[in-house]
């Protein structure tokens, strides 16, 4: 054997032992096979959980829990998820609690949930950064230098190294998807892909409520109190001439208050009870656990402005009755008591590192918040370009990062790329009902409303926000 083929098998030798240490046992995904979780009623398809080691050294490591298609998953797409925050779980918001194939009614017991998006895709739920969920870093100083760059780039490593443990879906069409916050993981992440040129079949992106640009998403907030009559004329003028929403939502990530927005945001919080839940104005309350429910998500910051765009906050209680459209008002407080079972820990492969408990949003990650300013519509607009489709939806009951906000953020990116409408602005149905509004420009950009969705759409609109992500992998507009 001459010198330089060894020094080749040497190198290829190295590549894969790099490869086994930074990923751990790479060709064992049987290990990560769920075979069945507490209370789950039998099903047909597969699903696994567990880490993928992003950092050997920092003992870094991302959880993920994976649901194959319900039917014929060989032939179905790949869709990543990522749940924003920043800092919240995809696990527990996304797959348990959204559009995972079960939902828990009691904290105990699983039901098969009608309409999950595993009917449609391969679901793939990832837990970023590191210290969210069941997602760890044992170098603790880790959680105190994270943004979104190093988000970004934790989020692609992890998928070159899962894809090496599940390697037949690599060849598939990958679709990202993610609300809120994921405003900023998803396009990012799509757009470290697209300029590494690594083989990923990236086909398209889904962003829900998405925080794209800070002043024109957090000024929507005002004209939409205003025009759901949360707040009174005289309220509306001070928000619109003396502190407006942008205003007071960066200075309660700064930590500052201004005369001025302090009386404003007290004259907000005298008309906006705390019963009305900012994430789902129309909603019924969850009263036996003290929260509606999406307060899940909200930190105890007083009175509109809640930064992260998630956080928690529970209460222990029974049982809460469905809301008239038949869901659950009390979900998220029985997922928070079922995934932080240790049987369910167990069934999951997983582990709590540095925290005690698992929680919906991270209670050690201190997240750089002066991301959140950071522009992310022109990455959008660089993805739409170089032909990657892009759907933006919108739950039209979030006053949090409110429709009318995205719709003016897209229409302005569509004349910016000289993209015409080709489906004019219109209504799409669903079952014979009005299931929301939507306008396509050109071929890859669309924005749709979902008619009584909240932030989390998929949690309190199931079936008409599967209608909509059946028509995104399709990259059809809706009927």
């Amino acid at each position: 054997m001459n010198s330089k083929l060894l020094m080749i098998i040497k190198a290829l030798v190295c590549i894969i032992l790099m490869q086994i240490c930074v990923a751990g046992d790479l060709f064992s995904k049987e290990d990560d096979k769920i075979v069945s979780l507490p209370g789950q009623p039998q099903v047909s398809f597969q699903q696994y959980a567990g880490y993928v080691t992003i950092d050997e050294k920092q003992r870094r490591a991302l959880f993920y829990y994976f649901v194959e298609a319900e039917s014929e998953p060989a032939s179905k797409p790949f869709v990543l998820w990522l749940t924003g925050g920043p800092g919240c779980s995809s696990v527990g918001a996304g797959a348990f609690s959204g559009h995972g194939p079960f939902r828990t009614s009691d904290g105990e017991n699983l039901s098969r949930h009608e309409y999950s998006w595993n009917k449609e895709a391969n679901m793939l739920y990832v837990e970023s950064p590191a210290g969210v969920g069941f997602s760890y870093s044992a170098n603790a100083s880790f959680y105190d230098s994270v943004n979104d760059t190093i988000t970004a780039q934790d989020n692609l490593k992890f998928l070159q190294i899962w894809f090496v443990k599940f390697p037949e879906y690599k060849s598939r069409d990958l679709f990202i998807a993610g609300e809120s916050y994921g405003g900023h993981y998803v396009p990012q992440l799509a757009k470290l892909i697209a300029r590494s040129g690594l083989k990923f079949n990236l086909k398209s992106i889904a962003i829900g409520n998405p925080l794209l640009d800070f002043n024109t998403d957090m000024n929507s907030r005002g004209d939409y109190y205003w025009s759901h009559g949360l707040i009174s004329d005289p309220t509306y003028k001070l928000v619109t001439t003396i502190c407006n929403t942008s205003q007071l939502a960066r200075e309660q990530i700064s930590g500052s208050s201004s005369v001025a927005c302090k009386a404003v945001n007290a004259q907000l919080s005298k008309e906006i009870p705390d019963a009305i839940d900012n994430y789902d104005v129309s909603a019924d309350v969850c009263v036996s656990y003290g929260q509606s429910q999406l307060k899940v998500y909200n930190r105890p910051l007083r009175p509109r402005f809640h930064f992260p765009l998630f956080s928690e906050s529970l209460e222990e209680g029974p049982n809460q009755p469905k809301s008239a459209e038949n869901i659950d008002v009390c979900v998220q407080p029985k997922t928070l008591v079922y995934l932080n079972r240790k049987d369910v820990r167990e069934a999951l492969h997983a582990q709590l590192v540095g925290v005690s408990n698992w929680s919906f949003c991270s209670q050690v990650l201190n997240y750089d918040l002066k991301n959140l300013e950071i522009p992310m519509i022109d990455v959008v607009g660089s993805l739409v370009s170089s032909g990657i489709s892009v759907l933006v939806y919108s739950g039209d009951q979030d006053s949090v990062v409110p429709f009318a906000g995205s719709r003016t953020l897209v229409n302005g990116l569509a004349k910016k790329l000289s993209l015409n409408a080709t489906v004019t602005y219109r209504p799409w149905f669903q079952n014979k009902q009005v299931g929301g509004w939507t306008q396509v420009y050109g071929e890859t950009l669309t924005f749709t409303t979902i008619r009584g969705g909240s932030h989390l759409a998929p949690l309190s609109s199931p079936k008409r926000s599967l209608a909509v992500f059946k028509a995104f992998l399709a990259g059809n507009p809706l009927a």
